[in-house]
């Protein structure tokens, strides 16, 4: 009996554990069912809340191109300002094979040097995709300054797209190879464009600039450089902002030596010069190397603050035809948005908004430029 007993308790309690094991595969398939559940209302509930910040996002993009600003898809971020007539018509016509319109484009600029240096990067552009129309001014004109000041700017293009904008370690050795060879015989040509030149034309010199990154002028052959430039233009806002590039830390130089420059230049420089944006330029390539830096406290550092104000009494001061200044109040709008002076800062959108090609722009996608125009619109807009 005892055995029988022992038997049934033996059987009653495997039967438990099946009846217990069963239940505890239903409890979690229930369980697993009912956390499916909650995943699928969890991300329902983001999808809606998704939905309704884009649609909000797009409401606000919206209010602010009714505003009167260019929504982002139709921004230029070629261009700093609005591309002339005359330039429009000169690269149409040399695009067409007509080198003497592009000759007399570039000489209708006369000694503004910086116009004259604004007009060759387009031809030069043009050239280093298709260099035929090029080829037969140089034929024509064997000693025409001004083709060969394209030829040189043109030989800096192809050797700067043969290296590419990615970071060295993300360059091929072959690819630095090239670059150095074309760098090389671009100074050359340079240099030929420099001999060529009416003596006062700093243009030609400038072309060098861009070389002398590329193949690592010394400090000392650099100063030479700039000094030929700066004793025929000492005021020139291209050189300048060219030399700042030079002078960085991703360069040749040094956040210090930079900013340093870039002080020194501006001291120098009368009211409406602009070279109040030299500083500028330092502390936004400071704040985009060092990643400890961030810009909604390092912009409002006395310093800063101070290079602020006085980029502001720069402008005001400076020919209201000069469009040079539309490159300062890309700064100033940039600046002015860290330092939460808002309505500063539409002021400066509304000037520049529609082209974005330059600093500090082209660093980024248009979608950087859009967040800061349309955060300090709204903030100045009350209800948008």
């Amino acid at each position: 009996m005892i055995g029988l007993y022992v038997l049934g308790a033996m059987l009653l309690f495997g039967a438990f554990k099946i009846l217990r094991g069963a239940y505890y595969v239903r409890k979690a398939k229930r369980l697993e069912a009912e956390v499916t559940a909650i995943e699928a209302r969890t991300d329902a509930l983001n999808a809606e809340t998704a939905g309704i910040k884009a649609e909000r996002k797009a409401q606000q993009a919206a209010a602010v191109v009714a505003l009167g600003f260019v929504p982002e898809a139709d921004l230029d971020t070629d261009n700093a300002l609005p591309v002339s007539p005359e330039r429009t018509a000169a690269v149409a016509a040399v695009k067409a094979g007509d080198w003497e319109a592009g000759a007399a484009y570039l000489d209708a600029a006369g000694q503004d040097w910086e116009e004259r240096w604004q007009r060759v990067r387009p031809l030069s552009e043009l050239a280093a995709e298709d260099d035929a129309w090029l080829l037969a001014w140089r034929a024509a004109r064997p000693s025409d300054p001004s083709a060969a000041l394209v030829n040189a700017d043109t030989g800096v293009l192809v050797a700067w797209n043969v290296r590419g904008s990615a970071r060295a370690s993300h360059t091929t050795q072959e690819q630095f190879r090239i670059f150095r060879e074309l760098l090389v015989k671009a100074r050359e040509q340079a240099r030929e464009a420099q001999r060529l030149a009416d003596p006062a034309d700093p243009v030609p010199y400038m072309v060098e600039q861009s070389i002398s990154q590329g193949l690592g002028y010394s400090h000392e052959e650099y100063r030479e450089l700039w000094s030929q430039i700066v004793e025929r233009d000492p005021k020139n806002l291209s050189a300048h902002t060219s030399a700042m590039q030079y002078w960085s830390q991703k360069w040749r130089g040094s956040h210090e030596l930079a900013l340093a420059f870039a002080r020194e230049c501006a001291a120098s420089a009368e009211p409406g010069e602009l070279l109040s944006a030299l500083p500028l330029i330092a502390y936004v390539e400071q704040e985009l190397h060092e990643s400890d830096l961030k810009p909604e406290t390092f912009f409002k550092e006395p310093a800063v603050l101070a290079a602020v104000e006085a980029a502001l009494a720069d402008l005001a001061a400076a020919d209201p035809a000069d469009w040079r200044s539309i490159r300062l109040r890309h700064l100033l709008a940039w600046f002015l948005f860290w330092q939460d002076r808002d309505a500063e800062a539409v002021e400066q959108f509304r000037h520049i908004d529609g082209h974005i090609g330059a600093m500090p722009w082209y660093y980024w996608s248009p979608s950087r430029y859009v967040y800061a125009r349309d955060w300090a619109v709204r903030e100045v807009t009350p209800g948008l």
